[in-house]
């Protein structure tokens, strides 16, 4: 902690926000219609490997450490951190290390909490119809969820953002303003510290198109991430932060705004 009258420490906070891996749904149709929980499909198993390969590559190639995450409540993106964090965490660096069944880990290196502001868009353009819970609910059982992030990792102490989900038919502009205002709460509730948030090809979208101005994003593929990074000033207990900027993006296609048709959707999901 600095010292009373200390000159204030400059430095840049970094988050990374994610889409969850391949989601089985949208390879098994027929699975919808014997689920017991239609509207919250699992990762297929490309996805589960597609998200360990992907947690390898930022522990490699982002250049930062990640020191927390959080994660939706929805079961593809909980096993999607599952595998990223395990290969985050990874005590050796495996080439022939496929998921997190693969490796030993160092539960120490960061901490993992399930975010209700980082859920799905809870309205029909998100969750096919008929398959939302006819009662309202959802039936997220956060103690099973985080059972099956990596052991050790899980910090539950921390208080969320969001005391609970969105109600239903929340409109698409309400689940853009939820996802801006939980990407910087979180933000500012962890200036010191790197984040990373595993979410919906919608709220990647809305971290690209809110902090690079003039551009709408049409494609998020499974895994895809941008890179936002926001100058913080820390001075005795408190700080002062810029906007965040959009410092990189992968798998996530955009175009100018003013270019957008109406045969072009902003997200692709």
């Amino acid at each position: 902690m600095a010292s009373p009258g200390a000159p204030a420490l400059r430095d840049h906070q970094n988050m990374v926000v994610m889409r969850h891996g391949d989601r089985m749904d949208n390879f098994v149709p027929s699975w919808v219609t014997t689920a017991a929980r239609p509207w919250d499909p699992p990762l297929v198993d490309a996805g589960q490997v597609r998200a360990f390969s992907m947690g390898r590559k930022l522990r490699t190639n982002l250049g930062f450490p990640i020191h927390r995450v959080f994660v939706s409540p929805f079961l593809r993106c909980v096993q999607t951190a599952s595998q990223v964090v395990s290969a985050l965490c990874a005590i050796d660096d495996d080439p022939n290390a496929h998921t997190s069944d693969d490796v030993a880990i160092d539960p120490s290196k960061l901490k993992v909490s399930i975010e209700y502001g980082l859920c799905e868009m809870l309205n029909s353009e998100a969750i096919r119809p008929g398959l939302a819970p006819r009662d309202g609910n959802w039936g997220f059982n956060i103690s099973e969820l985080e059972k099956m992030l990596p052991a050790g990792t899980v910090d539950h102490a921390v208080e969320r953002v969001y005391k609970e989900l969105p109600q239903w038919e929340e409109t698409g502009k309400g689940a853009r303003d939820r996802y801006i205002h939980i990407f910087k709460a979180l933000a500012d509730k962890y200036p010191t510290e790197n984040l990373l948030l595993v979410t919906h090809g919608e709220g990647v979208g809305v971290a690209v198109s809110e902090f690079k101005k003039g551009v709408a994003v049409y494609e998020v593929q499974y895994c895809a991430y941008t890179e936002l990074r926001r100058f913080v000033s820390h001075k005795d207990q408190s700080f002062s932060a810029g906007d965040f900027e959009v410092s990189g993006v992968t798998g996530i296609s955009y175009m100018p705004s003013s270019d957008l048709t109406e045969d072009v959707q902003e997200i692709s999901y």
